[in-house]
């Protein structure tokens, strides 16, 4: 008979393969299959960046970071020596 701390480990441990298994990289599946997203990653983060989810705003407030770091860049490398 396992104890309760065993019963404990192996739910954990069950719980954590199925959630990697879930989270594994599927980006050549859908080209295989014929099915392929007509949207870019830009277009996909700001719609989820103007919906209800919660954290939703966080994915916004990172593109506009990214957004101003670029224009820094660009400015920078315009600037005549």
């Amino acid at each position: 008979m396992r104890s309760r701390a065993g019963y404990a480990l192996l739910t954990v441990s069950v719980v954590s393969m199925l959630a990697v298994a879930a989270c594994r990289d599927s980006g050549s599946k859908g080209a295989a299959a014929g099915t392929t997203d007509t949207m870019t990653q830009r277009q996909r983060d700001s719609m989820l960046s103007t919906s209800g989810i919660p954290g939703a705003s966080g994915v916004g407030a990172a593109m506009r970071a990214a957004d101003a770091t670029s224009r820094g860049i660009r400015a920078a490398d315009s600037t005549a020596p």
